[in-house]
């Protein structure tokens, strides 16, 4: 089993920069493929970006593309998603989530996730 815990969102500029982190607790974190989703108010939740567990294979959602970067250090038990050039609708709960399981990834769903960071762009 896992902890996440978010940190990193706040208040910003359009076109400013953020970055986020989720720390992970205990010792496999490299064993579990990472996510970044997001919930804007009155809206349901969106994938933003993920990374595997074995080659840190990255995809993004359309538009955070050439935007957002999604990373991992394994060695500190963190994902982060750096956020440039944000726009207003940017702005909603940021949330990481994890799962160990292939078939989950292939699904992109997961079974261990954060409470959030609120990130609010303001125009």
């Amino acid at each position: 089993q896992v902890q996440l815990v978010e940190s990193g969102g706040g208040l910003v500029q359009a076109g400013g920069s953020l970055r986020l982190s989720c720390a992970a607790s205990g010792r496999t974190f490299s064993s579990y493929h990472m996510v970044w989703f997001r919930q804007a108010p009155g809206k349901e939740r969106e994938f933003v970006a993920r990374i595997s567990r074995s080659d840190s294979t990255t995809y993004y959602t359309n538009s955070v593309k050439g935007r957002f970067t999604i990373s991992r250090d394994n060695a500190k038990n963190t994902v982060y998603l750096q956020m440039n050039s944000l726009k207003p609708e940017d702005t909603a709960v940021y949330y990481c989530a994890a799962t160990q399981y292939d078939s989950r990834w292939f699904r992109n769903e997961y079974e261990y996730w954060g409470q959030g960071t609120q990130v609010t762009v303001s125009s």
